[in-house]
């Protein structure tokens, strides 16, 4: 998932303080916990935008660690014989590779669409 995009109001309404000892205390979000991979709802897209008309296969939705995520990633590139990252919680894979992204992912048991013509 994307972080949420910090506004005004997420600070209480402190704007600015003059005061050199002063720190923000921000509420500790408990980190998501991993869904079994059945309950997983993930989406599988072709981006083309910001990317110099290069195309690129995009896995969205997964909710879970950074490291369970980063190992689902490689499995995939490594599947597709291709490179790719992992951005703000979104798997990247070069190129257009959406069929066999969804194969592989329900092959693994998760709940995976395509998603966006």
């Amino acid at each position: 998932m994307k972080p949420k995009k910090k506004i005004l109001n997420d600070f209480g309404g402190i704007m600015y303080s003059t005061d050199p000892s002063f720190t923000y205390e921000e509420e500790n979000l408990a980190p998501a916990e991993a869904l079994a991979n059945k309950q997983q709802d993930l989406r599988v897209m072709l981006d083309k935008k910001n990317r110099g008309g290069k195309a690129v296969t995009l896995v969205t939705g997964y909710i879970g660690s950074s490291e369970n995520l980063d190992t689902l990633a490689k499995m995939l590139k490594n599947k597709c014989g291709v490179g790719g990252s992992v951005k703000d919680g979104e798997i990247l894979i070069q190129g257009d590779f959406r069929d066999k992204v969804l194969l592989l992912l329900q092959k693994e048991g998760f709940k995976a669409k395509k998603s966006g013509g």
